[in-house]
């Protein structure tokens, strides 16, 4: 009897622990997806120029090493908005192209709506069913680094063919990694908030340049 109010016990722990990362994670999300949308007004408002492909990455990998290293702290916290931040002023220029073509406003606010009714999808599926979708990992991972080596013989080649195929790869991508995070999370493989949300956050940032990138070859002359 004793053993079974303890074994009760734990498990009720473990639901509430799992909650609460949940609950952390779509509240930071928020919160830094309306900040990163913020700052990506702003960068369009001001015409900033894009940083570019290196500082780019350089930026990103550098403040993502930060936020790995400080997440479980408060600092973490502060290393989040910063990471989003900057991705939101990268996505400013990123906008202000797109709305300058001829239907561009369409462009953008049918990637929006794509990339939100995609994360809101997958997530409701994943939390409702609570399916371990934790065999996608490697592939995941695999599939990831495939993609990015690609988009930057993209770039380098100017092949506009394999962009557009790497943008469709990262929509597939994106959607499983949506898929995968959200299970972790209910499964216990993630019980950081701070990692959840930049898994997360960098999954619908993708989602929306990649659709934005299709959308826009489509809509094209």
């Amino acid at each position: 009897m004793e053993n079974r109010m303890t074994t009760m016990t734990r498990s009720e722990a473990s639901v509430l622990s799992t909650n609460k990362v949940i609950r952390n994670t779509y509240i930071l999300l928020s919160l830094t997806l309306a900040f990163s949308a913020v700052v990506a007004g702003i960068s369009m408002s001001l015409g900033l120029p894009h940083p570019g492909l290196i500082l780019t990455l350089v930026g990103y990998f550098g403040l993502l090493f930060l936020t790995t290293k400080l997440r479980n702290s408060s600092a973490g916290i502060l290393a989040v908005f910063a990471l989003t931040g900057f991705m939101g002023y990268t996505l400013g220029p990123i906008l202000s192209y797109y709305l300058s073509m001829p239907n561009g406003h369409a462009v953008v606010m049918q990637a929006m709506g794509g990339t939100a009714a995609i994360f809101l999808g997958l997530s409701g599926y994943a939390l409702t069913t609570r399916k371990d979708f934790s065999f996608m990992g490697g592939f995941l991972m695999v599939g990831i680094l495939v993609a990015f080596l690609a988009g930057l013989g993209a770039i380098f080649f100017s092949i506009p063919a394999l962009s557009l195929a790497v943008s469709a790869m990262f929509v597939l991508l994106m959607s499983g990694l949506i898929l995968y995070e959200t299970s972790n999370i209910i499964h216990g493989g993630e019980t950081n908030y701070i990692m959840a949300t930049v898994t997360l956050y960098v999954s619908i940032y993708n989602l929306f340049t990649s659709l934005l990138h299709l959308l826009g070859f489509m809509n094209s002359d």
